[in-house]
């Protein structure tokens, strides 16, 4: 298996990501689209999470395709980024019709970034705004770190970011990755260096420090985030897709794969105060050519995420009043 040509998500044909964020909020929005509606699924596995529309994922339910997926800053008011999503698929035509009417089918989930040091002193959410604009945005690649659903993002100890990955499988099926980093954990080793995710690491794609060779690791939960804001201010959001052709309770079997990808990455994950959730989505371009191909990609995807997870927070970049520092400003000296 090997990165695609942008390491991002958006090497699988078809698929756009855009985003759009508000410095001075310190927040902002991405979502994936298509040209045409997609097959996807979800799991969620933290105490503490935020969705809207997630339970049209569930394989029993009716609905097959969705035309978007939302990933939000802004707590349960970043949920509204999801009706500018739906503004701008509606004045496209894009949509489940009933009779006369197009319905847009828009899933989405939130972080917490409430507490992020911008200024959250709104009349008027401006959430639906920044989803309009992330998906008018949309493009066949995407950017990294501090940008999109990652502007506000912080893991224990620095600054989180938005981060991709992908990988080809060798047959034909390639899987990406596209995470915000908000976890309560943390994703380097004590001492800030060293990422957890490092043994899955690509070409140096974050640093190329390789593990952190001391031994015992994972015993102690220091934090400045919680020393700087609440325990739950958190939650990992992410989305894995694959242009292998899968219906809906395999892409749920493949978002529940992914998940060991957030607890390779973030130590610990899946707490109670994290809303960690993976959406899964397949744009069915190639069919399987194995039975073993599901669980393939699955592994992949998990793979791909603890990858986007550090690669998020290595290109994470500091802004004016941020809470924590980023990576890059803790090893400038090492």
């Amino acid at each position: 298996m090997t990165p695609g040509p942008q390491n991002a998500i958006t090497d699988i044909d078809g698929l756009k990501v855009g985003h759009a964020q508000d410095d001075a909020l310190k927040s902002g929005v991405t979502v994936l689209t298509a040209e045409t509606p997609f097959a996807a699924s979800v799991s969620v596995q933290g105490g503490a999470p935020g969705t809207r529309e997630t339970e049209l994922l569930a394989p029993d339910k009716s609905v097959a395709q969705v035309d978007a997926l939302v990933l939000a800053g802004g707590s349960a008011y970043g949920l509204d980024a999801c009706s500018g999503v739906v503004a701008g698929l509606r004045a496209k035509g894009r949509g489940f019709r009933v009779g006369n009417a197009i319905i847009p089918l828009v899933p989405g989930a939130i972080i917490f970034d409430l507490l992020s040091g911008g200024d959250k002193d709104w009349t008027d959410t401006p959430y639906p705004t920044l989803g309009r604009a992330a998906f008018e945005a949309a493009t066949d690649h995407t950017d990294i770190g501090t940008i999109g659903a990652g502007t506000g993002a912080m893991t224990a100890m620095m600054k989180g970011g938005l981060g991709t990955a992908s990988l080809s499988l060798g047959n034909g099926i390639t899987v990406g990755a596209l995470v915000a980093a908000n976890p309560m954990g943390s994703v380097t080793t004590p001492g800030d260096r060293h990422f957890w995710a490092a043994p899955f690491e690509v070409d140096g794609e974050f640093g190329g420090l390789g593990p952190d060779p001391t031994t015992g690791l994972g015993r102690s939960l220091d934090s400045r985030k919680l020393t700087a804001m609440l325990e739950r201010a958190n939650t990992t959001i992410a989305i894995v897709a694959t242009d292998a052709t899968l219906d809906k309770a395999q892409c749920q079997r493949v978002a529940i794969a992914a998940h060991d990808g957030i607890a390779r990455a973030c130590v610990p994950a899946h707490s109670p105060g994290d809303g960690d959730l993976v959406f899964s989505v397949s744009t069915s371009a190639r069919p399987l050519t194995s039975p073993q191909d599901l669980t393939l990609i699955g592994h992949a995807a998990a793979v791909c995420l603890s990858r986007a997870i550090a690669r998020g927070v290595f290109a994470a970049t500091p802004a004016p009043d941020d809470l924590l520092p980023t990576w890059s400003q803790l090893n400038a000296q090492t």
